[in-house]
């Protein structure tokens, strides 16, 4: 019967691994472990050979050598099997009910989770024009100590440069649709782990390089909490379907 569990299995169990063990408790008493007749008989006549003893001594010895006993293997009725298919379907019901409750409670995680990353994106685009101002009050205090003349154009055109190298509006951009999108699929009703880890892995590119560039210490810590908000996150995607 393992090709038809296996059938029914893939048909409405989705990703994970499976173990299934089916235990068989026989109440009736005939044995299905039968004498090997034959193999006896060859045992018996060899150890005649070898000692010329009383029969019954020697078929005592017989029957303790290997295969002398055999098992055959009993057809399975069909009602048998129908009750073993109900109960196995009943069984893959009841995972597929607990894997739902199991979602719903991911689902209100993650939904939490994600609404401390926005929150926490807000507080990076609040200070990213802080952090701006103190990039050009650093060149600007750096260029007076030299006490030297230099060309305000060149200078004005070296400060957007570094203001572009260190720019994370992208980032921020980027980070928050990935948010929504992950919002997005998450509704959806059908199988989509494997997609939602694919973003979440996105998400963490995008946090990454804007604590790479921030070069500014609140959002750096900033930062940091959202990367333990992901991480948990993560850590949730390895039992969502």
């Amino acid at each position: 019967m393992e090709a038809e569990f296996r059938k029914r299995i893939n048909a409405k169990l989705l990703r994970g691994k499976v173990d299934v063990n089916i235990f068989v408790d026989h109440s009736g008493v005939e044995s299905a472990t039968v004498l090997n007749k034959e193999v006896i008989k060859a045992y018996l006549t060899q150890l005649s050979d070898i000692h010329q003893g009383d029969t019954t001594e020697l078929l005592k010895m017989a029957v303790r050598l290997p295969d002398a006993l055999k098992t055959e293997k009993e057809a399975i009725e069909e009602e048998e099997t129908k009750a073993v298919l109900s109960l196995f379907d009943a069984a893959i019901e009841k995972v597929n009910q607990h894997r739902g409750k199991e979602g719903e409670t991911l689902e209100k995680d993650f939904v939490h989770r994600l609404t401390q990353l926005s929150d926490l994106l807000e507080k990076v685009i609040a200070l990213d024009p802080e952090r701006k101002e103190r990039v050009n009050e650093k060149l600007n205090a750096a260029l007076t100590q030299l006490e030297v003349n230099i060309d305000r154009n060149r200078f004005e055109q070296e400060l957007i440069y570094y203001l572009e190298k260190y720019d994370i509006t992208e980032e921020k951009v980027r980070l928050a649709n990935h948010i929504d999108y992950f919002k997005e699929i998450m509704g959806q009703n059908q199988a989509n782990g494997k997609k939602l880890g694919f973003i979440a892995q996105e998400m963490g590119r995008e946090i990454n390089t804007i604590g790479s560039k921030a070069n500014h210490a609140g959002i750096q810590k900033i930062v940091v909490q959202m990367k333990d908000e992901l991480e948990k996150i993560k850590e949730q995607l390895l039992n969502v379907l």
